[in-house]
């Protein structure tokens, strides 16, 4: 198992590109078996999840072809359906929680699919029942216990999801596209990723209308052609370099942020009185030695929480609740969608941070103003986000100080170490 030693108290400077986005690479890589034309990927993020997510797709018989770095050819002219109920399959998606999402694809184009008990981070509890609810109201049976979806035939409908689950709402739309009828999905979740995969479905011949609101249209037709698809830059990437640049106290760029699609976050990160400039398309952010959050009107608290699109998605929240410890002044840390999320602050209390942990949803951060340094420790990395988050946490701490199990990291960022090392971070990458 491979561990980070990090030497804290380095400024970084120069430029830095975020990878393709994750979350959206998951939905595109699954939709490609829609149909068996050519589909050309380009800024595809290699991280370990999408990487997993690229080999089950060889191994169900997906004709996968690298044409750069980045960029690849998919072609699911026949999809091995035995290879669905074999245990390998069951193994490969075990591991990796996007691979729910061939659900809805398989389900629409050969009429059955084989659920694989999803991996990912322990973060709490990831409900599939807004997946499978839809399944069947498009006229699918599910049998969770023998872990198959089946359908002779999909037929449009109306239906109200009853929660606004982005990977829920993919997984839907996937299946949708090749119903009879017009499926109308209504609180369906409008993040830039979806919005993303419904204008490639459009393009390979899909008829999807409401796109970026909570209410897609959508009729269905009898088959998709080929097309070619550039991945969004990752929003949490770009979150994450800000909050590096505050607490390190460091002048950064961040180059092709795509500033459209990064929503409410530029703005919660101000609210934090980190001061940046967009320059084009990119994000200036200079040495500022303080920063201090911002109080609401009456003089109460601040309180930043997670909410569906157009909210701040719950991905970032562990990023501003590390930068946090450093400001001047008090935040609540408010984590809605999931209840494991906030564990990791033991961590960073461990290191000196002022954090209270109000309960599994809740944390409340006094900011120590840069006045006193976090301390250098050992800790371990128990998702991808918090696990970025101890990073940083790291890079501006007194001493040396040790991540474990840094695969939770590589699996949603690419090359980190390089990368910020070429920034001038010293983290070095060991086998325990």
């Amino acid at each position: 198992m491979a561990i980070f030693q990090v030497e804290g108290g380095r400024r970084l400077s120069g430029e830095i590109t975020p990878q393709g986005a994750k979350n959206e690479a998951l939905q595109i890589l699954c939709a490609t078996l829609l149909t068996p034309e050519r589909v050309v990927v380009h800024n595809i993020p290699r991280i370990l999840d999408i990487l997993q997510l690229i080999e089950m797709l060889k191994a169900m018989g997906v004709e996968v072809e690298q044409l750069s770095e980045d960029s690849y050819a998919f072609r699911a002219r026949e999809i091995n359906l035995d290879y669905l109920e074999s245990e390998d399959y069951r193994r490969r998606g075990a591991r990796l929680r996007g691979s729910v999402m061939m659900l809805g694809p398989l389900l629409a184009r050969f009429g059955v699919a084989y659920i694989p008990k999803p991996g990912g981070d322990k973060i709490g509890r990831r409900r599939l029942d807004t997946h499978f609810l839809g399944f069947e109201k498009l006229g699918a049976r599910v049998d969770f216990a023998a872990g198959k979806v089946e359908a002779k035939e999909l037929r449009g409908t109306y239906m109200l999801l009853d929660e606004a689950s982005v990977t829920g709402t993919a997984n839907i739309v996937m299946a949708a596209v090749l119903a009879k009828g017009t499926t109308i999905i209504y609180n369906a979740a409008c993040e830039p990723y979806l919005q993303q995969l419904c204008e490639m479905l459009n393009r390979m011949g899909a008829k999807i209308s409401g796109i970026a609101s909570n209410r897609l249209t959508i009729e269905g037709v009898e088959q998709l052609g080929g097309t070619e698809h550039t991945m969004l830059p990752d929003m949490i990437e770009v979150g994450s370099f800000i909050g590096m640049a505050a607490m390190t106290r460091s002048e950064l760029t961040i180059r092709n942020v795509s500033f459209q699609n990064l929503g409410i976050i530029p703005d919660q990160f101000a609210r934090l009185g980190i001061r940046f400039e967009q320059r084009g398309d990119d994000i200036y952010i200079p040495q500022q030695d303080h920063y201090s959050i911002e109080t609401f009107m009456d003089g109460s608290i601040m309180t930043i929480a997670d909410a569906p699109w157009p909210g701040l998605t719950p991905d970032l929240l562990s990023i501003f609740l590390v930068v946090a410890t450093q400001a001047k002044g008090a935040v609540l840390i408010h984590q809605k969608m999931f209840e494991s999320r906030l564990f990791f602050v033991d961590k960073l209390i461990d290191m000196g941070a002022q954090i209270i942990l109000c309960d599994p949803h809740r944390a409340t951060v006094i900011g120590h103003d840069h006045r006193i340094r976090l301390r250098a420790t050992r800790m371990s990395s128990p998702d991808i986000r918090a696990g970025v988050a101890l990073l940083i946490a790291a890079m501006s701490a007194e001493g040396v100080s040790t991540i474990q199990n840094i695969d939770q990291i590589d699996r949603g960022y690419r090359d980190i170490d390089r990368r910020l090392n070429a920034l001038g971070a010293r983290i070095i990458r060991l086998d325990e």
